[in-house]
């Protein structure tokens, strides 16, 4: 049985029923380690199951090609100052020999990996400000000034573009699908749907459009108009994309340019799409707290299945 046959059987078994300005600290001091808290001992995950490893990787122009994305099990993209996008990447049923390149954390993604068990975080550094936020929140902070082995330059982009990291330096081993405490639920497709080719999701200055691939059996992914392929695999394919609208507000927290840092509401609950299968499905979202997963609905109530493979989920205002 695969990786990710597994993670289907286990998930289905689990849940039935930086920006423009220069506020980045790269190699910034390494905050310290934050206090246990989980809520998949209700969920039934083994107590001895390991941490996912988040990434944060950049998504401006001179970042990509990217590496190791594609085996990321699943991808969040968020909005950053500016109207443009950033990554979160999270591993669970394998790890890479690299991934990168890794940018700075923002506020939002301390609420969204709530819902895991004291998550590895991979990130270049932060504010000044978000750092304390940071030192206190229930995860693995593992920036470059705490693991400098870890990380690397690479030599065929600029800086700050270039910081790679090896993840088997943070993790031993990837720690397997119940780690994945998202909430998520894999299985056949309902029923419905509209058959749909192609979906563009805008941001005010970035741009994400997932073309289905039949051959691949999955979303071929293009970011500001260009294919995203990775350096080390073929164009980016999820197998199941979710647009899900949400609230964003402006946060305490702004660049050197005075852009404020959008922050991403991933607790409360609204509409989504759900693209598998060449369809479009209207669905429903809900994360009550912050420590659950979020349940994806359809619109009479049934719980919505993903397709077997990688998530990709784009964050949109509501």
């Amino acid at each position: 049985m695969t990786a990710a046959t597994l993670a289907v059987a286990l998930t289905a078994s689990l849940t039935a029923g930086c920006s423009p300005g220069g506020d980045d600290r790269d190699d910034g001091r390494a905050p310290e380690r934050g206090s246990a808290s989980s809520s998949r001992a209700a969920e039934g995950t083994p107590p001895d199951a390991g941490p996912v490893l988040a990434v944060k990787i950049d998504n401006a122009r001179k970042a990509r090609p990217h590496t190791g994305l594609d085996a990321a099990d699943i991808v969040y993209a968020e909005q950053v100052e500016g109207g443009l996008s950033r990554l979160m990447a999270v591993y669970a049923t394998r790890l890479p020999k690299v991934v990168g390149p890794v940018r700075s954390a923002r506020e939002s993604d301390l609420e969204l990996l709530r819902q895991f068990h004291r998550p590895t975080l991979a990130f270049s550094g932060a504010q000044r400000k978000l750092l304390p936020l940071i030192d206190e929140a229930p995860l693995q902070a593992e920036p470059p000034g705490r693991t400098r082995e870890a990380y690397f330059r690479g030599t065929d982009r600029p800086a700050p573009h270039n910081l790679f990291l090896r993840p088997t330096r943070l993790l031993d081993s990837a720690p397997g699908p119940y780690a994945l405490s998202t909430g998520f639920r894999y299985g056949p497709a309902p029923t419905g749907g509209t058959p749909e080719n192609a979906r563009t999701v805008r941001f005010p200055a970035a741009s994400f459009t997932f073309t289905w691939s039949d051959r691949r059996d999955g979303w071929l992914v293009a970011m500001d108009g260009a294919d995203a392929k990775p350096t080390d695999g073929l164009q980016l394919a999820p197998a199941t994309v979710v647009v899900q609208h949400v609230h964003i507000r402006p946060s305490d927290f702004h660049d050197s340019n005075g852009n404020y840092t959008p922050f991403i509401e991933t607790v409360g609950s609204g509409r989504a799409e759900v693209l598998r299968d060449g369809k479009a499905y209207d669905a429903h979202w809900k994360r009550e707290v912050a420590t659950d997963g979020t349940r994806f609905t359809t619109e009479d109530g049934t719980p919505m299945n993903f397709a077997d493979g990688q998530v990709w989920v784009v964050f949109v205002k509501a």
